[in-house]
């Protein structure tokens, strides 16, 4: 990841345009800022949020509240509650989507 020339920046993430995103289950709500090819989000999930799909992208992901499973395709499951991150390349056979019981807040980088 390469930051792109960019002024000192600062983002009232209050004031970021919400998107929402049905899961398999409950619903997602993404605030996303692009600073060119790098997304950067924070990211709500409902209580009992499954995800729809299989995610091979790379990320970044800092737990802020509540306590997320993140699943891998091939069966190992980590969970995370606040103040935990993990971080997961384009590149391997790490699959992973996100399960959360009691709903979540996150911070994400890809």
């Amino acid at each position: 990841m390469k930051i792109p020339t960019l002024p000192f920046t600062v983002t009232d993430w209050s004031n970021v345009p919400v998107t929402e995103h049905p899961g398999e289950q409950g619903m997602a709500y993404w605030r996303t800022l692009m600073i060119g090819d790098i997304r950067v989000r924070q990211v709500e999930y409902t209580p009992g949020y499954l995800a729809d799909h299989w995610c091979d992208r790379g990320h970044i992901l800092l737990v802020l509240e509540g306590e997320l499973e993140s699943q891998l395709k091939d069966g190992r499951k980590f969970t995370l509650s606040a103040g935990m991150s993990y971080q997961v390349s384009d590149f391997g056979d790490a699959a992973h989507r996100s399960f959360t019981a009691t709903g979540a807040k996150l911070f994400i980088v890809d």
